[in-house]
């Protein structure tokens, strides 16, 4: 994925994820409370390894319009542009990992048409501080783990629908 990032869009998306986690850090702190963002914040992740698919292509937009936004907002309150900043890729999907995000993101959408309109707000911000972060290089070394687990997740499904594995 090919994206321009800038440091007043990761400032953003930043700002997204404090919003969201400083009421569950100040109140009862559930852990039921952050499965609404941190749901949807696994999914902006996974969509930037989704390259040639309709996930990644959304990923890029809401890199962008964060890039954007920051920089206006910049631009507005400092009088400075926004400077970019240097992107990652956090890994490749195999077949069998594709079918799992894709199963992951239809999950996703169920939940979503169930969910109250404060949760709805929550999950797209999950989605995009997901998508901003998925991309930055920092983030990218910390979850290098993710899509060995994915595509891993993937294949042993597949093993086991063909009968190859026993679970």
């Amino acid at each position: 994925m090919n994206i321009a990032l800038s440091f007043a869009g990761v400032s953003l998306a930043l700002l997204v994820l404090w919003a969201n986690l400083r009421p569950w850090w100040k109140g009862g702190r559930d852990p039921k409370a952050l499965v609404p963002y941190g749901s949807t914040l696994l999914l902006g992740l996974l969509a930037t390894m989704c390259v040639g698919g309709l996930l990644g292509w959304g990923a890029a937009g809401i890199v962008g319009l964060f890039s954007g936004g920051g920089d206006t907002v910049v631009s507005a309150a400092a009088g400075t542009s926004g400077t970019s900043v240097a992107t990652a890729q956090l890994g490749t999907l195999t077949g069998p990992g594709g079918v799992t995000v894709t199963l992951y993101f239809g999950a996703i959408l169920l939940i979503w048409k169930s969910a109250g309109k404060q949760d709805k707000r929550r999950m797209l911000g999950g989605l995009a501080t997901g998508a901003v972060l998925g991309v930055l290089p920092g983030a990218v070394l910390l979850l290098d783990w993710l899509p060995d687990t994915v595509n891993t997740a993937g294949a042993t499904a597949k093993a086991f629908f063909e009968g190859q594995v026993r679970l």
